[in-house]
């Protein structure tokens, strides 16, 4: 059974003698919860968030844009993985737990070499999430955390992933926020995540262009062939040339009829954060991202903070973008939210 919750306040009965009380407003969001998920419905947005199977971020498919009827195209949105930093396991792979081992020299990983801390992945290893809903007058916010339990030799296990995700009323978009505590202490830590998320795809049939703000637009064509992270389009940081904005998106495309939808992106708010980002093809379009990269000590924090959803060109996007932009965290309780400059 399904469990109903209903967020704007209804208006109070009116009192004998009393003028009548105003008419009630409409619910701004509609939030229903079973044992497997949590389905939040709203005017313009519908999405779903996983507590089994296949968590962290937003459900596969489920990003619903009221509008046009576009649905998000990959394995969800915001969905995390590992702790990792730059470097070779290969000396001591054979002694990893789990699915710490990370091989690289393939389509898949591409030449750079990186190696897990702590796992395992989070979005198709741990099983199950206990996400919590708050609720406010205008919006609808998930918030959902994880210890990680493997770690490489020589690290600690435990450092804390959290996430918390906001869906403001009247919005085509949510606002989310990943964090990580670190138990350990690296030269480069980062966290990965897909951002937005993955495009699947025939020969470029669900989309007409992919766009990068560090590179551009990109035709379908480019992705006919699987070619590896590091082969075309990836965008290492340099801290010389930190772009402005740090804008990845997709122009849904009608696959029957060819007829072009919305963009969907996934923006970070503040570019310095960005370490690596991928966008290459392996059976589909993966769009990888990672945060951090820098010095972390035992105990720090780090995380990034982004906007993902829907937009009708690449101009709306730039305004939203710069009127969030310099933030890395995300802020929520009953009384409102609000993003921050740190964490």
């Amino acid at each position: 059974m399904f469990t109903t919750r209903y967020f704007l306040p209804l208006a109070l009965v009116a009192l004998v003698g009393a003028a009548p009380a105003a008419p009630e407003s409409a619910p701004a969001f509609k939030v229903t919860e079973d044992g497997d998920r949590i389905r939040i419905t709203g005017s313009v947005l519908e999405a779903s968030v996983k507590k089994k199977g296949y968590v962290s971020g937003v459900e596969a498919a489920s990003l619903l844009d009221v509008k046009t009827g576009a649905r998000d195209l990959g394995f969800g949105l915001d969905i995390v993985d590992w702790i990792m930093e730059p470097g070779s396991d290969e000396a001591y792979r054979d002694k990893l737990p789990g699915d710490l081992p990370y091989v690289f020299n393939n389509l898949y990983h591409g030449k750079r070499a990186k190696r897990s801390i702590e796992g395992p992945q989070i979005c198709t290893q741990a099983k199950v999430l206990k996400p919590t809903v708050i609720t406010g007058k205008d919006f609808v916010a998930i918030k959902q955390d994880h210890n990680y339990t493997l770690a490489a030799p020589g690290k600690k296990t435990g450092s804390k992933w959290e996430q918390t995700i906001v869906f403001p009323a009247g919005k085509r978009y949510f606002i989310s926020a990943d964090k990580i505590t670190s138990v350990n202490a690296s030269d480069a830590m980062f966290l990965r995540i897909d951002m937005p998320g993955h495009i699947k795809h025939k020969s470029g049939d669900t989309f007409s262009e992919v766009y990068l703000s560090y590179h551009g637009k990109i035709l379908p064509k480019e992705f006919e062939k699987d070619f590896a992270p590091d082969e075309k389009f990836l965008y290492t940081r340099d801290d010389k040339k930190i772009p402005k904005r740090i804008i990845r998106a997709y122009h849904i495309r009608d696959p029957k009829t060819g007829k072009d939808g919305p963009w969907l992106a996934g923006m970070t708010l503040d570019p310095a954060v960005v370490y690596e980002g991928w966008c290459h093809q392996r059976g589909y379009i993966c769009m990888i991202e990672e945060i951090g990269g820098r010095p972390v000590k035992a105990g720090d924090s780090f995380g990034a903070a982004f906007i993902v959803g829907y937009f009708d060109s690449i101009e709306e996007m730039e305004k939203v973008y710069d009127e969030f932009a310099s933030n890395q965290g995300v802020e929520v309780s009953e009384k409102g939210w609000k993003l921050t400059k740190t964490p």
